[in-house]
């Protein structure tokens, strides 16, 4: 046992003063009788020259001085030694995503989770230090390694969660660097780290093999939540002046909830509607909505869950403008056909690229190789350049293995019973990801270089099947869609919590402002003269409001995360594909115990009041 204030036993000096009031004699009350014949027992004491008297058996003089014991022991604070062992270094990370902000804990997790926290500050011991990382989006440093507790009480009180995921895996990767010590050939452990989080994390596959030494701290008790988990605003394809607004609410609860799900453009209300989530499932929701001018939807679910931060999503809406399109083609009346199609479409046909190519939305060209590609965004069928792949190949007959169905461009779009005469044969570029694969080459590629996007088909449509197949036409409208620029524009103006904003802006701007959604307003010094804004600070979902130079944008933040909304406490953290860590059941090292003896202290007194009136009465 030891004590954390053992200067308090100087208060046992008191108990001796308790006992000489005991060998005081009474103070006697003169009175006068008639005879003192029946008082020659008292008369000795009267008589006696000394105020003291002999020490006899009291039961309240043992009750006191007992009371007194209890008192001393317990201001100084006895407290047993636990069984945490010693550390050079304890690393604290705070996990300050999303899911930290759920109500479940007093009065929130993440709150909790810094008590806690606070605790291993009070434990520190002489010798040892610690330091403290803040995990959101990107891992802060809110203390570097110190044994000042009022340091690391500051640190850890003036973190706060965010609406971003947690970049765990980051924090624990700075986390190793310091708790690993180099020893002759060989690293070898020299602290701990400390995590305290609600394991709303995927995988964290890339620590496995790390073997990091983690104490993790599970904080959490349910996981009652609803959340929206995807938003999308499109044309309504039978009426223009409508919008199509889709939504997906999904259910993490074992039990089924029951709410509303509001849509609203520009915080006014369009329309609501009840909705019943079954239990750990998604439901979508397909809103249809006027739209008279540029601006914002909103979908607001009212439900009783234990986390808001993702009941709410936004995305900024833009009036379509016609899409002018310049095809160059020798004669594929396919693709012709196809654009001609489309609504909202301005087509020029021409055999080669024009002086206007640079004045158009889009560029399509077809089989036809140019020495300079222009500048807009650009849809490629049978086109090597030198911009876009190094080295190629012809590969004949490649067979389709697979695509990515959930790509925007791809959508609805299946590549069964296709054949494929011939395509030209690279390697996946640094520059786009491969949308649809053959064993030798990717045959569909899509991304972004230079500052405009580009999609790139392999082979000649002439040269295959597709043309025939109705996913064809289906093709040529989703990539319509995403390479027209307003599209482009509207899809950049959406970003996940924790994410940057970028804005490229026509003039040179040196500083510029933001609004966020509370309010606060952030002023932007760009280094020089930029044609690109960034801006960061995305850890509030909402609506912002960048203003620089001429240009004048809002842009929305929504958390839209799966793992963060899936909000159920883990039990163990997966480090890859072999380590887990079990949630801790480790208690505070420093069990105080002065609270009992206080209490005992009371139980001695209420005893000796009750003693001291039963033998009086």
């Amino acid at each position: 046992m030891n004590f954390l204030a053992p200067i308090a036993f100087a208060f046992a000096a008191a108990i001796p003063v308790v006992v000489i009031f005991y060998l005081l004699k009474r103070k006697r009350v003169v009175k006068l009788v008639s005879s003192t014949l029946l008082w020659q027992r008292f008369l000795a004491d009267t008589q006696a020259s000394s105020p003291f008297q002999r020490l006899r058996h009291n039961w309240l003089l043992i009750f006191q001085i007992l009371l007194l014991l209890l008192a001393v022991f317990a201001l100084a604070r006895p407290y047993f030694r636990g069984q945490s062992k010693e550390s050079r270094l304890r690393v604290v990370i705070l996990d300050g995503s999303a899911s930290m902000q759920a109500t479940d804990e007093e009065p929130s997790r993440f709150e909790k989770a810094r008590a806690e926290a606070l605790q291993w500050v009070n434990g520190l011991r002489d010798g040892e230090q610690m330091m403290v990382l803040l995990a959101g989006a990107s891992t802060e440093v809110k203390q570097s390694p110190t044994s000042d507790k009022g340091a690391l009480r500051r640190a850890i009180e003036s973190s706060t969660p965010s609406d971003a995921s947690a970049g765990l895996a980051d924090a624990l990767k700075t986390a190793g660097a310091f708790t690993y010590e180099k020893r002759g050939e060989e690293e070898v452990t020299s602290g701990e780290i400390h995590l305290f989080s609600d394991g709303a994390v995927p995988p964290l596959t890339e620590l496995e093999n790390k073997n990091l030494p983690v104490v993790y701290h599970r904080v959490g008790l349910g996981g009652k939540n609803a959340a929206i988990v995807s938003m999308e605003v499109r044309a309504n394809p039978e009426n223009p002046r409508e919008r199509a607004v889709f939504a997906a609410v999904a259910n993490y609860s074992t039990n089924a909830i029951s709410g509303e799900l509001e849509l609203r453009f520009d915080g006014e209300l369009v329309q609501a509607k009840p909705i019943e989530l079954a239990a750990t499932n998604t439901l979508p929701i397909v809103f249809v909505a006027p739209q008279a001018k540029d601006g914002v939807f909103t979908v607001r679910l009212n439900a009783d869950d234990i986390l808001a931060a993702d009941n709410e999503a936004s995305a900024v809406s833009l009036l379509p403008q016609p899409v002018r399109i310049l095809l160059v083609t020798r004669g594929n009346r396919f693709i012709e056909k196809a654009l001609r199609g489309l609504p909202n479409v301005e087509l020029s046909v021409s055999p080669v690229v024009t002086e206007t190519a640079d004045t158009a939305d889009l560029v399509v060209l077809d089989d036809l190789g140019a020495p300079v590609l222009p500048r807009p965004n650009l849809m490629l069928f049978h086109v090597g350049h030198t911009n876009l792949f190094s080295v190629w190949e012809v590969v004949k007959a490649p067979p389709i293995v697979d695509w990515k169905n959930t790509h925007p461009l791809l959508r609805f779009v299946n590549f069964d019973n296709v054949q494929v005469a011939e395509t030209l044969g690279v390697k996946a570029p640094a520059w786009g990801v491969s949308l649809v694969e053959s064993p030798q080459t990717p045959l569909l590629v899509a991304g972004e270089l230079d500052q405009r996007r580009i999609v790139w088909v392999g082979f000649d449509p002439l040269q295959s099947t597709w043309p025939l197949r109705i996913s064809f036409p289906i093709f040529i409208a989703n990539a319509v869609d995403w390479l027209n620029p307003a599209s482009a524009n509207a899809s950049h103006l959406i970003v996940k919590a924790g994410q940057a904003f970028r804005l490229t802006v026509g003039q040179p701007v040196a500083q510029g402002e933001v609004t966020r959604p509370d309010g606060t307003k952030r002023e932007l010094q760009l280094a020089g003269e930029t044609r690109e804004v960034v801006y960061g600070d995305t850890s509030l979902h909402g609506i912002y409001r960048l203003k620089a130079g001429t240009n004048d944008v809002t842009f929305c933040v929504n958390v839209m995360d799966a793992n963060e909304s899936n909000i159920t406490p883990r039990e163990e953290l997966s480090l890859g594909r072999y380590q887990k860590v079990s949630a801790s059941s480790i208690k505070r090292a420093n069990l105080e115990i002065w609270r009992w003896i206080a209490a005992a202290a009371l139980a001695v007194l209420l005893f000796e009041w009750w003693f001291y009136h039963k033998r009086t009465a």
